[in-house]
């Protein structure tokens, strides 16, 4: 173990206003993590990946067109198979055998569409040691970017602010491994716990659960180590979905040990086996392709739906007279309101029923012609506008009025954290039979689990079940 530093254990435990960085952190944050935050592990393997499976086309053009389909598919198969994700622990050896796998695989099936396209044996042999040779390239190029990884963890060069959470053997096992050595990638710099779970040992706690949000601020960290937190797991997942917090990189030690992944190799730190838990949130990449594709979709749906718009448009008229659009405050993501922007297909009383009653089936302010646009969902069209002004997305919890939005988040407490994303003209839930007169915590639990399990195969799923709703008139 590390020399304790000279910190009080109990002092943070009533701290929550304003933590004193002077006694509950006594661990310095780094300013290699600060400089290299915008580091990730693919941006090191994938150029050198690539490289090496185009090298081939130094030497001939013969096969370009192969050489460039195995590539392309060689990374999408190592990205699949979580060859670009970030790991604690790294070493060739570990990766071998699944680089050595997709490897063939990928380059069995290119060469057998030459084979199919190409009758000559020479053309195909000559195709073949191409492949050989990128794929020998690719291993060496792994260990040499492996090496490297190692080296620059060791000097320091490269690291990342981590907070254990959790007090118990387990977790104070990590933060003296992650002191103690540095080619895991994470500098510990604080350790967290349920204030019932302050406990006296060698890592002094600088807070507890509740003060996880400052901590995170405060030590610039990027990286959550789930450990052995003394705390029910609803608990800690409320403390986890928070803004700040959900934007770190989760990683967790299994519940039950020895558990890792499947379908992977695993990866630990200091033998302790540790796994990388999906991003429970939207962000960088992923949320740049959603709001791309959002764009794409608003953007040619508009053009194509005129027609169909200026048909509900003059509909709605005629059911309802002059007042062709309702707007109405909404919130949407991070909790933040915004005017959505629908068909009218009732009239409320005054403003103050428009936003605290709930509308239900078959209700009397609706007009048959208002009623056939909330059953297909035309009455939602002019959402689109809504998408592309950056207020929803495409797929995504529905967006819910404040008065309910309160309501709700005060009645069920997975209810806030649908608001982690866009707000959508349609959702996991709605397509699931979760409409009108349903209960809210299951769509709650819809809706969420659209949020961490999220792929853009997700969205085209929900929105080809959305299609296929509106033919069937199966909404409201």
């Amino acid at each position: 173990m590390a020399s304790q530093p000279a910190t009080s254990t109990s002092a943070p435990a009533a701290l929550r206003t304003g933590l004193d960085t002077t006694a509950v952190l006594p661990y310095a944050k780094s300013r290699a993590s600060s400089r290299t935050r915008w580091l990730r592990a693919w941006m090191m393997t994938l150029p050198i990946d690539i490289a090496a499976l185009l090298t081939p086309l130094l030497l001939s053009q013969t096969y370009w067109r192969g050489t460039l389909a195995n590539a392309a598919l060689t990374v999408a198969i190592f990205a699949a198979g979580g060859l670009y994700r970030p790991r604690r622990h790294v070493g060739i050896l570990d990766e071998l055998p699944i680089l050595c796998g997709r490897l063939l695989a990928s380059a069995a099936v290119v060469a057998i569409i030459a084979a199919q396209r190409h009758s000559s044996v020479e053309y195909v042999s000559g195709f073949v040691r191409g492949v050989a040779l990128s794929a020998g390239l690719v291993i060496a190029g792994r260990a040499l970017s492996r090496a490297l990884t190692i080296l620059v963890r060791k000097q320091r060069w490269v690291e990342h602010n981590a907070i254990v959470i959790g007090s118990g053997p387990i977790g104070l096992e990590l933060a003296r491994l992650l002191r103690r050595y540095p080619q895991y990638g994470l500098r510990f710099v604080g350790c967290v716990d349920a204030a019932a779970g302050q406990k006296t040992g060698s890592v002094p706690l600088s807070g507890t659960l509740d003060d996880l949000e400052q901590l995170v601020r405060l030590l610039e960290c990027e990286v959550l180590v789930i450990a052995d937190p003394n705390c029910p797991e609803s608990a800690l997942m409320e403390t986890l979905l928070r803004p700040r917090s959900s934007r770190c990189d989760l990683w967790a030690v299994p519940r039950l040990w020895g558990s890792g992944t499947q379908g992977g190799y695993p990866d630990h730190i200091g033998a302790i086996p540790i796994i990388k838990i999906s991003d429970i949130t939207l962000s960088g990449p992923r949320w740049a392709i959603k709001r791309a594709s959002d764009l794409t979709f608003a953007t040619v749906a508009l053009i194509l739906l005129t027609p169909l718009l200026l048909l509900c448009a003059v509909a709605t008229f005629i059911d309802g007279g002059r007042g062709i659009f309702f707007h109405q405050e909404r919130i949407g993501r991070y909790g933040k309101p915004f005017k959505v922007i629908k068909f009218r297909t009732m009239r409320p009383l005054d403003e103050q029923e428009s936003q605290t009653n709930w509308s239900i089936a078959h209700d009397r302010r609706v007009g048959p012609i208002g009623r056939f646009m909330r059953r297909t969902s035309l009455d939602e069209l002019p959402q689109l506008w809504n998408i592309l002004r950056g207020d929803m997305s495409v797929v995504g919890p529905r967006p819910e009025r404040p008065y309910f939005v309160e309501k709700f988040s005060a009645e069920y407490p997975t209810y806030a954290a649908r608001h982690r994303v866009p707000v959508g003209l349609t959702g996991l839930a709605q397509v699931s039979g979760l409409r009108g007169d349903t209960p809210i915590s299951d769509r709650a639990r819809f809706d969420n689990y659209y949020i961490e399990n999220w792929s853009l195969w997700l969205d085209i799923k929900v929105l080809l079940r959305t299609v296929a709703e509106v033919f069937r008139g199966g909404g409201r």
